[in-house]
């Protein structure tokens, strides 16, 4: 298999490509943007409420195990440049059938993840707004002007991504240096009620300090701080689209530690030393939660606004990958011809369209859900089931390429470590979070969704074989 970064550009003249305009400075802000969404800014006071400190753990473990997830991906999209998503290295490492349902899969993830988005910007809107409905028609608006700028050129998605991201890192950080300061001169809040201090991550709220007194609550978390993480794994869809990936793909990677510790466990952990974690609002984002309790009311205002812009950048993360897939889809003959297109701006203008007009299906899931968080949780949980395909997938494949070529694994720059019992420590993890799952009745009636839908694929799967004639691509 080539290695030469222009082979997927040359394959054949004359015909359609996606470019390679993303530069190193988007792969890196759009991998910290992946890394830090709507599961954080809004879920997470959810999960903050179910599990107290003990979430420090959870996203420790969690990033972990994610680390070595993409660790494998990326020694596999540089093993071949040609790849250009999930799909093209599982469909060269297992088959067809794997290339089908990665493809599928990953497009019908970011569709709901994007509705969980859609969600999550509307409730942001009412904060300002107290109007769902005209909520519900400035996102509207927004993903309207979030489709015109995907549809200009894939250069502009990096850009707006780059900017968002920007945002999330500027307001984190000074969150974490406000939240220090607040620690060090025992913040009183506004009503006196209570004073910050670190000593709120290990009182004794339970028979173990930093765990909840209901051990059940401490599993029951898994399930949103799972869908925090979801879209860690972007950069391997801009694979295609980035110029020299040798370089920025592993530096991407490798940062990602680094990024969790500081983002998700060092922010919650000053969030919680600041506001004791049972004040803490579950159907409000922690981070506003946070100035509105200590009676920042601006400052409140302004990290709604940063958490709006998180939400949004997520939706455009949710709109460019799906359209991708479909376009990937398309192109290997396993989704309508027209998806397979490309607009004079080289983006998959139809891809596009319909992937903004699917996610559309959130504003009736709103209104059926009742609340925010509670529409927010049912969509969510059916994206962690999903991605846990996804993200599995991926480890089955590192697996099946280390044994197809082992050379390769040998000489490759980029290597996994512990390349030979990860991948299985990995997956039985993630045989750990489906058993949480299935304990939790909101939880498990959104598996049982996922159920259905790779029910639904594998039946596709063999009606498009018969009616081809048992050949696939």
């Amino acid at each position: 298999m080539s290695d030469d970064p222009t082979a997927s550009t040359q394959a054949a003249e004359g015909q359609e490509h996606l470019q390679r305009n993303l530069k190193n400075r988007h792969i890196q802000l759009i991998a910290i943007g992946g890394a830090i969404g709507t599961g954080l800014f809004m879920g997470s006071g959810k999960t903050v409420h179910l599990a107290g400190p003990s979430l420090l753990l959870i996203y420790l473990l969690i990033g972990t195990m994610l680390f070595f997830v993409m660790r494998a991906m990326g020694e596999l999209l540089l093993h071949n440049l040609e790849y250009k998503s999930f799909q093209d290295f599982a469909r060269d490492m297992l088959g067809p059938w794997a290339g089908y349902f990665a493809g599928w899969t990953y497009w019908i993830l970011w569709v709901v993840t994007a509705s969980a988005e859609v969600v999550v910007i509307a409730g942001y809107f009412d904060f300002w707004i107290k109007d769902m409905t005209w909520s519900m028609i400035c996102t509207f608006i927004l993903l309207m002007a979030l489709l015109g700028c995907n549809l200009l050129t894939v250069k502009l998605f990096g850009e707006i991504e780059f900017w968002f991201a920007l945002i999330k890192i500027i307001a984190i950080l000074l969150l974490i240096v406000v939240g220090i300061g607040m620690i060090l001169v025992n913040f009183q809040s506004a009503d006196g009620t209570t004073t910050a201090s670190i000593t709120h991550l290990w009182s004794a709220y339970g028979p173990l300090g930093i765990f909840p007194a209901d051990g059940d609550n401490f599993l029951a978390a898994f399930q949103i701080a799972v869908f925090a993480f979801i879209g860690i794994e972007l950069i391997g869809t801009a694979a295609a689209e980035t110029s020299d990936p040798h370089k920025t793909l592993p530096k991407a990677i490798n940062a990602i530690p680094v990024r969790i510790v500081i983002f998700y466990v060092l922010a919650l952990a000053v969030i919680m030393s600041v506001t004791p974690w049972d004040k803490i609002d579950p159907g409000m984002s922690p981070f506003v939660n946070l100035f509105s309790m200590v009676g920042f009311v601006a400052a409140a205002g302004a990290m709604n606004f940063v958490v709006l812009t998180s939400a949004s950048s997520s939706a455009n993360s949710g709109i460019f990958s799906t359209s991708r897939m479909l376009y990937g889809l398309s192109q290997s003959k396993q989704a309508p011809e027209s998806f397979g297109h490309l607009s004079k701006h080289q983006v998959p203008a139809k891809a596009l369209i319909l992937s903004v007009a699917l996610t559309c299906v959130a504003f009736p899931i709103l209104v059926i859900g009742g609340s925010v968080m509670e529409a927010f949780t049912m969509v969510s949980s059916v994206s962690v089931g999903l991605v846990l395909f996804m993200w599995s997938l991926v480890l089955v494949c590192y697996i099946r390429y280390r044994k197809l070529h082992p050379e390769a694994h040998k000489n490759a720059a980029f290597r996994m470590p512990g390349a030979a019992f990860m991948p299985w420590v990995v997956l039985g993890f993630f045989g750990f979070v489906v058993y949480v799952l299935l304990r939790y009745d909101d939880t498990r009636i959104a598996l049982g969704l996922t159920l259905l839908w790779f029910v639904g694929l594998t039946i596709s799967w063999f009606v498009r074989k018969k009616v081809r004639g048992g050949v696939s691509q």
